[in-house]
């Protein structure tokens, strides 16, 4: 059994760009693009957590650390940012 590739974490402010960015990512044949929110240690107000896809395989069927650079410039038109994990 071969080792599941590294994420690449696509941060973005707002659950719904980050929902909307997600399916875009699907669409284009990245996996899994996983939703979830992303609550800083010590963070008292839920307000200001962030929501993070999580990307694991690109397009070309390889780990997604390849589409990094792709995956940050698509995160900035939404404010994020995109950093492997």
């Amino acid at each position: 059994m071969g080792r599941e590739p590294e994420a690449v974490l696509v941060t973005l402010h707002d659950r719904e760009d980050a929902e909307e960015l997600a399916e875009q990512l699907l669409d284009q044949g990245y996996a899994p693009c996983t939703v979830h929110r992303d609550m800083l240690a010590g963070e008292d107000d839920a307000e200001d957590a962030d929501w993070v896809i999580e990307v694991r395989v690109g397009p070309h069927g390889g780990s997604a650390l390849f589409d990094e650079p792709h995956l940050a410039l698509l995160a900035e038109d939404y404010g994020g940012f995109a950093v492997s994990g």
